[in-house]
């Protein structure tokens, strides 16, 4: 369904897009307010049974352009379940199907090094910087920024889950999710379409891949760090029963717990950075709904064209009447008048064919010409934040190594200035 029949309308169209340049220089919420998730709390549901507690977060809004009239107060603050966050996702998903919607971070634990769950502590703050993130994207998005029900979601405490639904959207997302589970084969698939697909699919593998070795990498070396405090005991209680070489020892000892301890910290940072390329890895999941979102315009067209060639090919053999050989035996071909109506009938359904396809062209290519834009957005974007990433990473493992290698150097010295 294209977005101009769509029962759910976007609240505020912008200005005309041209070109990557026009989409980057357009306003958005982000230029007049500051949005952030300053906290979490867990609530319980009336028992004490541990499933029927949840997390809320806490948004904070602040107007920071004083003449800025969009928002109904300077400064508020209100509380969402991740299951608000999922509603707003979705409505936008729906609403805005040429947009490679911003991803909420993961519901469940994925490349988990350790043993962990949602209800953990560090997973909450590294899902509260997550949603926090999802906020941040679509403030500063020029096509989501501005619809209304995103606007109510920062502010609008009570009655917000009424008016999202009495939008629409469930039904029409319900319509579009039995739409897509349909295998669609196109006649003529659209090459750039096909290529973002393809893309994605192996974006996806190739990040899917390396947060798994990551996560296993990272549990061996946890691990293997953690042993050393083994050496880090030992030595200590060697110290004692050595009279000359107790001072060496003991301030080895130390060195080697400083080994094991400062795995910890390395681990709470890879976390950080293995969080921003999981938003890609979703991101990836996103840019398949886009091109999939394509792929059922593109579809719409061609059943309209069939449409059409099934009709005429219906006219012809109304104008030509009853020709079967027992028809023109027993002379039971159709009177002129009724041909005529027949045929009439059907040019007026021909006609309707063809607007139908017009409009169907029409959809696709203001879909496109969206899309494209979209796709060229989202793909510089990608390339800095996955670059930014992995360096990141490698840095933070060539400050870890650093580490340790000072650690065992002190080490050394330690063990050859003993007397």
């Amino acid at each position: 369904m294209s977005v101009e029949n769509s029962p759910v309308k976007p609240s505020r169209s912008p200005s005309v897009v041209e070109t990557l340049d026009d989409f980057e220089n357009q306003d958005t919420l982000l230029k007049h307010v500051d949005i952030s998730i300053v906290e979490s709390e867990k609530r319980a549901n009336g028992t004490l049974h541990v499933r029927d507690h949840y997390t809320v977060y806490l948004i904070d809004l602040k107007v920071t352009n004083p003449e800025y009239k969009l928002v109904q107060s300077k400064i508020s603050t209100i509380w969402r379940r991740y299951t608000e966050f999922e509603q707003i996702h979705d409505y936008l998903q729906v609403t805005y199907p040429h947009v490679v919607i911003p991803p909420l971070p993961e519901k469940r634990v994925l490349y988990a090094w350790r043993k962990s769950d949602t209800t953990d502590p560090e997973f909450v703050e590294r899902r509260r910087a997550g949603l926090e993130n999802f906020l941040l994207r679509v403030a500063s998005h020029p096509r989501l920024c501005f619809d209304d029900q995103f606007i109510n979601f920062l502010q609008q405490e009570h009655g917000w889950r009424e008016t999202i639904t009495e939008s629409g959207y469930i039904l029409q997302a319900e319509n579009k999710l039995k739409s897509l589970s349909v295998s669609i084969r196109l006649k003529k698939p659209d090459p750039e379409i096909d290529s973002v697909k393809n893309y994605s699919k192996l974006l996806e593998t190739n990040l899917g891949n390396f947060l798994y070795t990551r996560s296993k990498i990272m549990e061996k070396n946890y691990a293997l760090c953690k042993l050393h405090a083994n050496y880090g005991k030992l030595f200590s209680e060697w110290s004692v029963i050595e009279k000359d070489m107790g001072d060496g020892l003991q301030k080895a000892g130390h060195y080697f717990d400083s080994i094991a301890d400062s795995i910890d910290s390395v681990a709470e940072d890879e976390e950080q950075l293995a969080d921003q390329l999981k938003e890609y890895l979703f991101y990836a999941g996103a840019l398949q709904q886009l091109c999939a979102n394509h792929e059922a315009l593109q579809r719409a067209l061609e059943l309209a064209h069939d449409t059409l060639n099934n009709r005429i090919a219906e006219r012809n053999r109304a104008a030509a009447g009853k020709s079967g050989l027992l028809s023109r035996l027993f002379g039971t071909t159709d009177p002129d008048i009724v041909r005529d109506q027949a045929t009439r009938a059907l040019d007026l359904k021909i006609q309707d064919d063809k607007a139908a396809i017009e409009v169907a062209k029409k959809d696709l290519e203001e879909f496109t010409k969206k899309a494209s834009i979209e796709i060229e957005h989202f793909q510089k974007q990608k390339d800095k934040d996955i670059h930014e990433s992995l360096v990141g990473f490698i840095t933070l493992q060539v400050k870890a190594a650093k580490k340790n290698l000072q650690a065992w150097t002190q080490i050394r010295e330690c063990l050859q200035n003993m007397p």
